[in-house]
């Protein structure tokens, strides 16, 4: 969702007043994306706060139509990250080995936020609405519903059919996918 007071990247007009209205809008649904995977507040809140801090030092490359998408990746990546670190903690040092660090590039983001994109853009338009408000800007279901004069009912339905039709359109593209990690576009979607 383009905002106003963004021109062709992040960096462009944001101010630190810029950056807070961001903040306030996506930090709801980016906590639970962090929380559905480490499953503790404190850490969750930490990783939060690296998420935004990535942002605000990546806005020069960012444009503001992917912003929502990239926060995402980040959260899980910054995740999955924070889990690797605490296993190696628990895990004797002989056996670390077995753990590689997998870097991840930002060509690796790009093409992944890619995917998901292309197949939310070829989502019919109340779907495509739907899928957005719940799923990058974290809204409730009924705070959706409000939003589009529909049902809750109607909100869920979309939102699943929205979801099933993504995961299709992934497994479809999965030539290209799978050498980039197709699992993580599924648990993104989850």
């Amino acid at each position: 969702m383009d905002t106003p007071y963004f021109g062709e990247c992040l960096s462009d007009q944001i101010d630190l007043s810029g950056f807070d209205a961001l903040y306030h809008q996506y930090h709801q649904a980016v906590y639970a994306n962090i929380w559905k995977i480490v499953k503790q507040r404190e850490a969750a809140e930490d990783i939060l706060q690296e998420v935004f801090l990535a942002l605000w030092e990546n806005r020069v490359k960012l444009q503001p139509a992917k912003v929502a998408g990239w926060l995402f990746v980040t959260s899980f990546n910054k995740s999955l990250k924070y889990l690797k670190q605490k296993e190696r903690q628990q895990v004797p040092l002989n056996t670390t080995d077995i753990y590689p660090e997998e870097p991840i590039s930002e060509e690796l983001y790009t093409f992944r936020l890619s995917i998901v994109e292309e197949a939310v853009n070829h989502l019919p338009d109340r779907k495509k609405e739907v899928f957005r408000l719940c799923r990058y800007e974290g809204k409730s279901y009924d705070e959706v519903a409000n939003i589009l004069g529909i049902s809750v009912t109607s909100v869920k339905d979309y939102l699943k059919q929205s979801t099933r039709f993504i995961k299709d359109y992934i497994s479809h593209h999965q030539a290209e996918v799978l050498a980039t990690g197709a699992s993580l576009l599924f648990f993104y979607l989850s």
